[in-house]
This record gives C-alpha cells, sequence and structure tokens, in this order.
C-alpha cells in the first residue's frame, strides 16, 4: 500500500469517530463516551460504544470494534482505497490517486463498466424484434414504456454467446464476463452467456452503478428467476433492489416486497418507497441497511404461506434494528402487483396506512395456533402471547397489547400484565446470570461471537495487552521497551500490533487506532479496539511495563520443555538484573 503515511495521520485525524459514526447511528452521550444500537448485529439494547477520547468504537455483542476507517469499510462494504476516499471526500481532503496502487479500483471499475455495458445492450435487445416476447410479457404485466426505461429493463436473447461477441467486440475479456458473472465456463473450458431468453433486471446500487442483474425467464425454463452470482461489485446479502430510489422518498417508510415485479408496480403506481431482497430471504444485513435511510419498514409480501413464512422471519430482523415494522396483509388479491390492478392505486394506499403493527401481526399468527374455544388451549395461547409481548421494552406498549390478548381470550388485563411481568423478570435473570459469568471471566479468556483469536497463553496475553494499552496511550513509553521484539510475544497477532505500533512511534507517526488500520487485519484491530477500551492509568507506566515483560519472560520459561525449577529461578534472576525491576505482577 503506497497511500502516504502522512496523509492517512491527517485524514484520521481530521475524521472525528463520534462525526462519523452518527451518520450511521443514533448515540446518545454518557459520561465521556457515546452509545447506540450496533449497526453490525439486531440488538434491542445498546451494546455499541464509542469512545472519543481513543478515537474507537466496540460492541459489547458482537465483538466488533476498530477505529474510523473499519468503520466504514464495514458499513459501506468498501475494501481499503476507497473507505479512504469516501473519507477524503468527507473531509475535504484531495486523495492522492497517483501514490496508490490501482490495480485493485481499477479492476472494480472494469466489472462496473462492463455491467453498464450489458445493461445497455439487454435494454436494446427489449426494443429490437429479437426481443419482442420479452417485451409483451411487460406490457401484459402492465408496465409502461417509462417505467422500462426508468429500470433499464432489457432482454437476454435465447443464444449461448450473444452477449459474449458483443462485449469482446466493444474490448472485455472473457475473464472479465467469468469474473462479472456474466458469463459461465464448461467443463471443455468454454464459455456460454449466463442468462438466455430471460427479462432483465439492472441491479443498481446507492452509487448508481450497475452492480448485477436479475432475469425472469420466459419459457419453461428453471430456475424461474436467475441472479448474478455474488462478484467483487455484487453481494444479494448486502444489497436490495430499488434502494437507489428508494432512500429518496418523502413518503416516511420503506415497503419490502418479495420481488422486482412487486417493486416495479408499486413505483409506477406512485409509491417510490418500495424494495425487494435478490432472491435470497432477508438478512440482518439487509435490515441494518435499511435502517439507514427509514424509521419505519412495512412488510409487504404474498398472502401464500411461503409469504407468511418470509414475513416471520423478517420480522425479528427489522425489528432488532430499532425499526418500527408493520405488516400488510394484501386481502382480496395474491400479490400487490394484482392488487393495484383490481382496486386501483388509491385503495392500495389505504391498505397501506391500516397496515399493522408487527405485533398485532405477530399474535394473530400466534392465535392461529391455538383453539380459543379450549380453555386449556386458550390458557396456553395467553401465557404465549405474554412471552412475546415481555419483550417490549415500553410499559404503555405491554399494557395496549395485554388488553388485546384480554380481548381475544377474555382472560383480564391485569392477569395477563402479571404474566408478562413473570416472563420479564425471568429473562432479566437469566440476562444477569449470562453477565455475572462474562464478569468473573478474564478479559483475555471472554470470546465475543466476532473474534477468531485464542490466546495459548493467556497469562502472558493479559501482560502483552497491558504493554500495548500503555503504548497507544503514551507513545514516549516507547523508549522504556529496548530490546522488546514481536517474537518475544505468546501470540502472534499481539506480537504484528506491536510490531507495526514499534515502527510508527520510532517514525514519530501517529498512534490513533485509526491511522494503523491499514497494516492490521480485521480481526487485529477489533482486539486491539477491545483492549483499548480497558481503564488504564498510566501512573508508575515505566514500572507497570517493565512488571509486564517480566510475566512474559516467566511464562515463556515456564513454556519450555524438561525446564526445572531452578533453572526458571535462574531465569527470573537474569530477567531481574537485565531489566532492573522487581518481581512485581500485573
Amino acid at each position: 500500500m503506497a497511500v502516504p503515511s502522512e496523509f492517512i495521520d491527517e485524514l484520521v485525524a481530521r475524521s472525528d469517530i463520534v462525526d462519523v459514526v452518527s451518520d450511521y447511528v443514533r448515540l446518545t452521550q454518557k459520561g465521556g463516551s457515546y452509545w447506540g444500537l450496533c449497526p453490525f448485529h439486531g440488538e434491542k439494547t445498546a451494546s455499541f460504544h464509542v469512545v472519543p477520547d481513543r478515537q474507537l468504537y466496540h460492541c459489547f455483542g458482537c465483538g466488533k470494534g476498530g477505529g474510523v476507517i473499519s468503520f466504514v469499510m464495514e458499513m459501506e462494504n468498501l475494501p481499503y482505497l476507497d473507505a479512504l476516499r469516501l473519507l477524503a471526500k468527507r473531509a475535504n481532503l484531495e486523495f492522492p490517486e497517483g501514490d496508490v496502487d490501482e490495480t485493485a479500483r481499477r479492476r472494480r471499475g472494469r466489472l462496473l463498466a462492463l455491467n453498464k455495458e450489458a445493461a445497455r445492450y439487454f435494454h436494446s435487445q427489449l426494443w429490437s424484434p429479437i426481443g419482442e416476447e420479452g417485451l409483451n410479457y411487460l406490457r401484459r404485466r402492465g408496465l409502461s414504456k417509462g417505467t422500462l426505461t426508468r429500470f433499464g429493463l432489457g432482454y437476454a436473447p435465447e443464444s449461448w454467446e450473444s452477449l459474449i461477441n458483443t462485449m469482446t467486440q466493444k474490448g472485455f475479456s472473457k475473464s472479465d464476463l467469468l469474473e462479472a458473472g456474466l458469463a459461465v465456463s464448461n467443463k471443455k473450458g468454454g464459455i456460454y452467456d449466463r442468462f438466455r431468453d430471460r427479462v432483465m433486471f439492472p441491479i443498481i446500487d446507492l452509487r448508481g452503478d450497475v452492480i448485477g442483474f436479475g432475469g425472469r425467464v420466459l419459457g419453461d425454463g428453471t430456475p424461474k428467476y436467475l441472479n448474478s452470482p455474488d462478484t467483487p461489485v455484487f453481494n444479494k446479502s448486502r444489497n436490495l433492489f430499488a434502494l437507489n430510489l428508494a432512500k429518496n422518498t418523502k413518503l416516511g417508510r420503506i415497503v419490502l416486497t418479495e420481488g422486482y415485479m412487486d417493486t416495479i408496480s408499486l413505483y409506477q403506481a406512485g409509491f417510490d418507497c418500495a424494495v425487494a431482497s435478490l432472491g435470497t430471504s432477508l438478512t440482518a444485513d439487509h435490515a441494518k441497511l435499511l435502517s439507514r435511510f427509514t424509521k419505519e419498514v412495512v412488510i409487504c409480501y404474498d398472502s401464500d404461506q411461503a409469504g407468511v413464512q418470509a414475513a416471520d422471519r423478517a420480522i425479528p430482523l427489522l425489528e432488532k434494528t430499532g425499526l418500527k415494522v408493520r405488516v400488510l396483509r394484501v386481502t382480496g388479491a395474491k400479490d400487490p402487483d394484482e392488487y393495484i390492478k383490481t382496486y386501483g392505486p388509491e385503495a392500495f394506499g389505504r391498505l397501506l396506512d391500516r397496515s399493522e403493527n408487527y405485533m398485532e401481526y405477530n399474535l394473530d399468527q400466534l392465535e392461529s395456533k391455538y383453539d380459543l374455544n379450549d380453555p386449556v388451549q386458550k390458557a396456553e395461547y395467553a401465557r404465549a402471547a405474554a412471552e412475546m409481548l415481555a419483550r417490549l421494552d415500553s410499559p404503555v406498549e405491554q399494557e395496549v397489547f395485554a388488553a388485546q390478548v384480554s380481548q381475544r381470550t377474555g382472560v383480564g388485563k391485569d392477569a395477563v400484565l402479571q404474566e408478562i411481568k413473570q416472563a420479564r423478570n425471568r429473562s432479566l435473570r437469566a440476562a444477569k446470570r449470562k453477565q455475572d459469568r462474562r464478569d468473573l471471566t478474564p478479559l483475555n479468556q471472554i470470546q465475543p461471537r466476532d473474534r477468531q483469536l485464542r490466546y495459548d497463553n493467556p497469562r502472558s496475553a493479559r501482560a502483552e495487552e497491558g504493554i500495548l494499552r500503555l503504548l497507544m496511550m503514551d507513545s514516549a513509553l516507547i523508549g522504556e521497551l529496548t530490546g522488546l521484539e514481536p517474537e518475544d510475544f505468546s501470540s502472534s497477532h499481539l506480537g504484528h500490533i506491536y510490531d507495526v505500533l514499534r515502527s510508527r512511534l520510532t517514525a514519530g507517526r501517529s498512534a490513533q487506532l485509526g491511522a494503523l488500520e491499514g497494516e492490521l487485519t480485521p480481526e487485529e484491530t477489533s482486539l486491539l479496539a477491545e483492549i483499548l477500551r480497558q481503564p488504564a492509568n498510566l501512573a508508575g507506566a515505566a514500572q507497570a511495563l517493565a512488571d509486564y515483560r517480566a510475566v512474559m519472560a516467566r511464562e515463556k520459561w515456564k513454556g519450555q520443555a524438561d525446564v526445572d525449577e531452578a533453572t526458571l529461578l535462574a531465569a527470573r534472576d537474569t530477567i531481574r538484573k537485565k531489566n532492573q525491576i522487581g518481581d512485581g505482577t500485573p
């Protein structure tokens, strides 16, 4: 990586982590730090911690952490250099393009250019004689010429190499087509068009780039819908169809549909707030993405069993991001497209306004599993509903929905509220027991869900963490560590962090976490953020460093095979004399 170190240091200095994170996460100040709902995993209680004086973020739930650059990389799904560019633009700094190895960027740009040309080709084929069948299909679905143009819809001819031939004539190679997912290789080493005899839906990202395609078969072929595979520019779990348009809606909500046609039909009817997932169930990444652009999502899936199951899976993912979730029941039609054609846009708008709160929907779904004419099942339903309502944080919401359960079952509202209270207390006790176990576990043995690093020697690693923490707090302490080498660390990851940090400090460069991120792995960045969030006192720092080194040396000697106690004692005396320290331990 050839970005000048001075530029990175200045960029990090100008990019305050609280300001940057606040663009994505609603933060609340508590004392000298900030808290919010983690954007990397679903949660209802804030465990995402931003520490301004150390310019880091850390989530106590999933373990992710780092500085300002890694945060942007995660949130925008960007490689390191593109994250630097985004932050540079935000900070009004000119990015030193001429000093950067641009191979990866050029490759990404070439794939985006190829996708753009492919979209133009498919669109042109739709309006040619060869695309007549595809055009007739879209017209039968009620789409206007303006809608077809706005979404760039197209047609892939029933040919094995029409796209390949056209794109190679434009200067793109067969390897480009394979990498973009537009072509497929066969066992003989040849390649052929992935999309054939299909209506084509370009997938456009938030920046306006064509990143992939969805294709709907016209004949009897399978699958009915075929999507681009994941590529260097496309990840179906992190993108949503038409979000590039819906992000600008003024309707105050985003409508989540099951497919391309439902989304496009809603737009044509005047609802510029619809999106669809890309051939996959809604994911946690999709939910986090939606939470950046709206506070309310209306699930508008088909009314069949598959649609109900999809809604059941989507609700908790959306609700955990803090979104207000509603569910629209499409009655009198199988999907939104058919409803609008049958009853008109105004009727659909009224239906949308009457969409249910997700808890009402959940209670309805739960009720369908019980026979409320049976007293035993009625009691079981009331208890199950109380367990569900116990997850609500608002006492007002609990009371409102407890009244609904009471009305459905005939059980008194006070009894339902008491059941909710008991269920909530059980949940809180379980959470407290889990936290107590965590509090009693040494830091270096805690393994958050996303941490992949493990310590072979926890005692030595705890001392190694202490050295890194003090160095990050006071760069002048590097002078106290003469003779300490990365290979002296029991953890290769901690040793690598020390090596990077030592190189920067001896060169007089910034020791902020954000400035180190280009030289550390994502796992090491999260680990260092976790280390830095721990309290530390610089009083007596030099002695503390010496004590940490003594622990490291003792643990290293202990780990040697066939070393007796006398040898260990001799080694300890040698360490004392060499470092002129006592035998204290951290």
